[in-house]
């Protein structure tokens, strides 16, 4: 009997070693893919030249061949082009989502098809259910470490043709197979910051694609009490990087960012983490993506993640008058941003999301 073939996306950390190493034993016909999606050589920010040694070492212990490729290209007009526009026009995008639904599982999938692969393999914490010819996205049993929330974009197609296998594990349990199979990168630190990018001061990497812009801090009644070099580079709940201390009154509570006017070039700001101003509890949405379309609905109760580190909120998905979708939840929520994504739950199966549009 032939075994099915399995292409793993190795990064060079321990979740997509242990992925290939389960695969292997469960009688997969395993090989890896190293993806370079970004072509600044800046060793200070961006691994990929460590990360690389580090899959060549993986491959070798697991005795299984290295493919690398360069998606630069495809990164860049369908991931960066976009996070640029979304923060010119105000937004506060999420790459690492769009990196997941054209890059990892698109272009990679892609490349898979033409390597004459049966499916790709990632090391996400997350689980794959088929019911009925149906497949269905699970959060990972790890909830520290679960990532269903940045594969909510992924779909029927991408789903059937994917395996991920650390979905019923926990990181400890990760890192002790990793130590048991004498991986170097067995307690190698999680990678962070933008997708395939790496860490940086986030303003400065910005200001080298967005113009600086000189605008004014002001409070909610219009008083100027700063400036700034740009609304672009501000996100909501923001409260570093303001320079204005406690200035205006003599409350020693810290300012928050609570909104942006970008015509005026302005950021709005407010004093207190608890400022009625930082909390919304309806929200408007755009680009609505059901990862089964048997499951779309015009009103439900469910439960939503407006970020990653957020527990699972409960609220009522609906239809307003216009047509747009709107969440109402249960409780107000703090920092809602426009540009970013809400991810959708019934239990612990993701629905799909959409890109927040307006607080409302």
């Amino acid at each position: 009997m032939t075994k099915e073939s399995i292409v793993v996306g190795l990064s060079g950390g321990v979740d997509s070693a242990v992925c290939a190493h389960l695969l292997q034993r469960q009688g997969y016909d395993v090989q890896a893919v190293f993806m370079k999606n970004w072509d600044e050589d800046d060793d200070e920010h961006c691994s990929a030249t460590e990360d690389l040694a580090d899959a060549e070492e993986v491959c070798a212990k697991l005795e299984i061949p290295l493919k690398t490729v360069n998606f630069s290209s495809e990164y860049w007009d369908s991931v960066f082009e976009y996070f640029l526009a979304e923060h010119r026009a105000g937004r506060t995008p999420n790459p690492d989502i769009l990196c997941n639904t054209e890059i990892k599982f698109k272009v990679f999938l892609e490349y898979a098809s033409q390597l004459g692969v049966d499916r790709i393999a990632t090391g996400h914490y997350a689980r794959i259910a088929e019911q009925h010819g149906r497949y269905q996205l699970l959060c990972g049993l790890d909830q520290g470490k679960d990532q269903s929330y940045f594969l909510h974009g992924l779909n029927q197609a991408q789903l059937s043709k994917s395996l991920m296998p650390l979905g019923a594990l926990e990181k400890p349990e990760v890192r002790h197979i990793a130590a048991d199979l004498d991986l170097a990168i067995h307690d190698k630190k999680d990678s962070t910051g933008i997708c395939f990018i790496g860490e940086r001061k986030f303003s400065e990497f910005l200001q080298q694609y967005l113009p600086n812009k000189r605008g004014d801090i002001v409070d909610l009644d219009g008083n100027i009490i700063g400036d700034h070099q740009g609304a672009t580079f501000f996100t909501i709940g923001q409260r570093q990087g303001l320079g204005i201390g406690g200035r205006a009154d003599s409350s020693a509570e810290p300012w928050y960012v609570v909104d942006k006017d970008m015509t005026n070039n302005r950021v709005i700001v407010a004093q207190g983490s608890d400022h009625p101003a930082l909390f919304n509890q309806r929200l408007q949405l755009e680009d609505m993506h059901w990862i089964d379309p048997e499951d779309h609905r015009d009103n439900c109760h469910c439960s939503a993640k407006i970020r990653y580190r957020q527990s699972h909120q409960t609220c009522q998905l609906l239809r307003n008058e216009s047509g747009h979708w709107e969440l109402a939840f249960d409780q107000a929520q703090r920092a809602v941003t426009p540009g970013q994504f809400a991810v959708l739950y019934e239990q612990d199966r993701c629905l799909g999301g959409a890109v927040i549009q307006l607080r409302k």
